[in-house]
C-alpha cells in the first residue's frame, strides 16, 4: 500500500517537473511472474524506472540502506520502502545465494522483480558487464526477461550531484521480452548463465545506446578512483 501512495503523491510532481518519456511498455506482462533487467546510470533510475509501468516493481536492495540510524537512516527506510525495495545482504558466499532466494520468492508469488546486472550505478555513463545472478533467476524462475533500459538518467543526476538537474528528460525503454527456454535445466552450467547474460547485455546496450565495456562496474570505479588519486599525488 505504502508503493502506490509515494507513487500516487510523487507520480504527478515528477511527470510535471521532468517531462519523463517511455517506449515499449506493452512489453511488460499485466499479470504474472517478470524480471526487469536493466542497465544502472543513477539514483535517479529508482525513480524514474517504475513511473510507467502500472504493476509495482519490486527490487533488491543492500541491506545498509533499512539499518541506518537517526534521522537519515529512518528517511532511508522510508525512501527505499516506498520504491519497493527489499533488503539483502550483498557481502558475497551464502549471502548472495540468500538474495537469489529471496529473488525467486519475490517470482514465485508472481511479482515483477527489477534488478540491475551490473550490479552498482555505472561510475561513468557507460555499459558495464553484467553479473550472472540475472541469468540464474531467469533460468530457475523460468519467467520472462524484459530488458529495461534507462536513458539520460546520468546526465540528469551524475554521481556526486544530490539533486537532479532541470532540463533533460529522462526515458525509459522497455525492450521485447527474451526467450531462454532453450537452457532450461542448465541453470548449473557456468558458461550458459555467462551466454543468457550477456545476451541481456547485448539487448540492453541496443535499447539505451550506450558503450559497453568487457568490465565489472566496481572494478572501473575503484580504478578511476585510484587515478583520480595519483593524478592528484602529483599535483
Amino acid at each position: 500500500m505504502f508503493y502506490w501512495v509515494v507513487k500516487a503523491i510523487l507520480g504527478p510532481f515528477l511527470h510535471l517537473v521532468f517531462r519523463p518519456w517511455a517506449e515499449g511498455v506493452e512489453n511488460v506482462p499485466r499479470e504474472g511472474p517478470a524480471i526487469l533487467a536493466g542497465n544502472h546510470l543513477s539514483f535517479a533510475d529508482h525513480f524514474f524506472g517504475p513511473l510507467h509501468l502500472r504493476r509495482k516493481v519490486i527490487s533488491l536492495g543492500k541491506s545498509d540502506y533499512f539499518t541506518g540510524r537517526g534521522i537519515k537512516g529512518f528517511f532511508s527506510r522510508l525512501f527505499f520502502s516506498g520504491v519497493g525495495t527489499v533488503p539483502i545482504d550483498r557481502s558475497g558466499g551464502k549471502a548472495s545465494e540468500a538474495a537469489l532466494r529471496t529473488g525467486l520468492r519475490i517470482l514465485r508469488e508472481g511479482n515483477v522483480l527489477g534488478i540491475y546486472p551490473e550490479g552498482t550505478r555505472s561510475p561513468d555513463g557507460r555499459l558495464y558487464k553484467g553479473k550472472t545472478g540475472v541469468a540464474r533467476l531467469a533460468l530457475e524462475s523460468r519467467a520472462p526477461v524484459i530488458p529495461w533500459a534507462m536513458v539520460n538518467t546520468f546526465e540528469m543526476m551524475p554521481p556526486g550531484h544530490p539533486v537532479p538537474k532541470l532540463g533533460i528528460r529522462p526515458g525509459i525503454r522497455f525492450g521485447k521480452p527474451l526467450d531462454f527456454s532453450r537452457y532450461y535445466g542448465m541453470e548449473e552450467d557456468r558458461l550458459v548463465l555467462r551466454a543468457v547474460t550477456d545476451e541481456i547485455m547485448y539487448a540492453l546496450m541496443e535499447l539505451s545506446g550506450q558503450e559497453y565495456v568487457d568490465k565489472y562496474a566496481a572494478s572501473a570505479r575503484v580504478e578511476m578512483e585510484r587515478a583520480a588519486r595519483a593524478a592528484a599525488a602529483k599535483n
